[in-house]
């Protein structure tokens, strides 16, 4: 693999890495803030998706759409599918709590299960990829 397809696969698990380090320290402290927090956990497993995609020279769309995404992956590893239903629990956190609307904040209990799940997605995908291209 050429070093410039290694550093764009390396930036993309860099800013998924990057993205769950937020989630978990949005959750921290006193003032926990969730619905940032959750919008992390998405922008992690989206990145790490990429991150595969570009491995793979999968060209994808602009698109936050986990379910989306995993459709392109799925017919080149099957175990993707075992992320399908995580893939549809986070999607909606990618514009859910962004703006002004009828509910500001996720609960404690879907901050944890949306941080629990972007660590599934993260590591497994980290996991089919040559040692190169990891953080």
């Amino acid at each position: 693999m050429d070093k410039a397809k290694c550093k764009e696969i390396y930036n993309w698990l860099m800013k998924s890495h990057r993205d769950l380090g937020a989630a978990r320290r949005l959750m921290e402290g006193g003032e926990a803030y969730s619905d940032i927090a959750v919008y992390h956990c998405q922008q992690a497993a989206e990145k790490a998706i990429k991150g595969y995609l570009t491995y793979r020279d999968i060209v994808f769309e602009k698109t936050h759409n986990l379910v989306a995404l995993l459709a392109f992956c799925i017919p080149l590893e099957s175990r993707f599918s075992r992320l399908e239903e995580a893939a549809e629990i986070l999607t909606p956190y990618a514009t859910e709590f962004r703006y002004p609307g009828d509910v500001t904040e996720p609960s404690k209990e879907e901050t944890q299960q949306a941080l629990a799940m972007a660590k599934i997605f993260v590591n497994f995908i980290i996991q089919l990829l040559p040692n190169e291209v990891k953080p």
